[in-house]
């Protein structure tokens, strides 16, 4: 492969800690034409107790509504002002907010991301944002795959925090207190607990000084996280089959136990994943979609701190999904006894290979990147390294996740038309 010809070679990772443990990590891209920045916080779904489900992510829109020094408003209009590209999201491990500027505006984009890392949390607030949530969950819920993937989840993890839904429940959401959420807030917002991830054209030093100038009175506090490995069997007692009126298809959600986020062994789980169910041009593909076996059919690999999953998602008419799953099964073991080809894998490598260097032209994914690596790992990335990574996979390092992680029993769930439990 000639992937590492679009590689630029004048790019430099800085760091900097504040005497707090708020991290800055910096991809500093000299011909960049824009500046991204994100404050990850280290906290998401699996930091959850049963009382508090759905908080972290009721939290993110909580930041948004108004600082002691900026409102609601103020924040909305100058993100405006700046022309920025911003947002923020939450997931099972972490919540992220962040935007992307031009190099002149970096400054004033940290000093309003800053800000809302220290929202006021007011009661008016709460009470209103809490109804825009519970409208949240209910779309979600009228949604394909309608609460089968949270299903699936709880199902495999069982009581690992790790099957926490991001969403919550209509239930937890409803009895979610507004102190609770200051005393999880002042918790998992430590300082120690943040990393700010900055990637493209970048004036280090003076974001290094306004950091400590606005940040580094923040305080810190033991924040605990349990990534110990968890292994399960999968339930592969029945299918369980959520029923759903007013649907017509069914929605089928198989999960097995894969690499974790710091296992070597993760980028040979990734291709094999590209091989067997990409969206395109994979086993899946041609076998299920291509043929009309079912509409939709994919396999992802999911990583998470100490654990990780593959995630495959079938969507078939209902009284296709016994003969679906049968053929699915009938793959998976083709799979696991004949692993896969040199040219699935030289194709695979370079499909992947194509859309790191393709995604790292912008600097507001290479800041996804620095700080996802960071945070999961504790490492920084170039882009050459991780063509490197994914170019150094062998069809024996498949076939070892293969065998290590089998593709079949899987704990199945599916929503949809269809009752009964097979």
């Amino acid at each position: 492969m000639n992937n590492q010809a679009a590689v630029q070679s004048n790019i430099e990772f800085k760091r900097h800690t504040l005497s707090n443990g708020l991290e800055l990590v910096a991809e500093c891209n000299p011909d960049a034409v824009s500046t991204g920045l994100a404050f990850f916080v280290r906290t998401g779904a699996r930091d959850e107790s049963i009382e508090l489900s759905g908080v972290s992510h009721f939290l993110e829109h909580m930041c948004f509504k108004g600082t002691p020094t900026r409102s609601a408003e103020d924040v909305n209009r100058e993100l405006d002002e700046m022309g920025s590209q911003s947002n923020a999201f939450t997931s099972q491990e972490q919540t992220v907010y962040f935007c992307s500027v031009l190099p002149e505006h970096q400054l004033s984009a940290l000093n309003l991301l800053s800000d809302i890392m220290r929202p006021t949390l007011r009661q008016s607030d709460f009470d209103t944002e809490k109804q825009v949530i519970l409208e949240e969950i209910a779309k979600y819920d009228d949604q394909p795959p309608y609460g089968g993937h949270d299903a699936a989840l709880v199902k495999h993890f069982k009581s690992h925090p790790l099957g926490n839904s991001v969403l919550g429940t209509a239930e937890s959401v409803s009895a979610l207190t507004q102190p609770q959420m200051l005393e999880y807030f002042h918790r998992q917002y430590s300082a120690n607990n943040l990393t700010l991830a900055v990637a493209g054209k970048i004036d280090f030093v003076k974001i290094v000084e306004q950091l400590e100038a606005e940040c580094g009175d923040w305080n810190n506090h033991d924040v605990q996280r349990d990534t110990q490995r968890y292994s399960t069997t999968p339930d592969t007692a029945n299918i369980t089959n959520i029923h759903k009126n007013g649907t017509h298809q069914q929605y089928i959600i198989q999960i097995t136990d894969g690499p974790s986020a710091t296992d070597a062994d993760r980028s040979a789980g990734q291709l094999m994943a590209t091989i067997f169910g990409d969206d395109n041009n994979s086993r899946l593909f041609w076998d299920l979609i291509d043929t009309g076996k079912a509409e939709y059919a994919v396999l992802e690999s999911q990583e998470y701190q100490g654990s990780g999953i593959f995630l495959g998602y079938l969507c078939c008419p209902p009284e296709s999904q016994e003969s679906l799953l049968q053929r699915y099964c009938q793959l998976t073991t083709k799979l696991h006894e004949n692993g896969v080809t040199q040219q699935e894998l030289d194709t695979a490598q370079a499909k992947v290979c194509s859309h790191i260097v393709l995604r790292s032209e912008r600097p507001a994914n290479r800041m996804f990147n620095v700080g996802n690596n960071w945070i999961q790992r504790g490492i920084y990335e170039t882009t050459r390294e991780a063509i490197e990574r994914i170019e150094a996979v062998t069809r024996h390092d498949i076939q070892k996740v293969l065998d290590k992680y089998p593709l079949s029993p899987a704990t199945t769930v599916a929503t949809g038309p269809e009752k009964e439990q097979h």
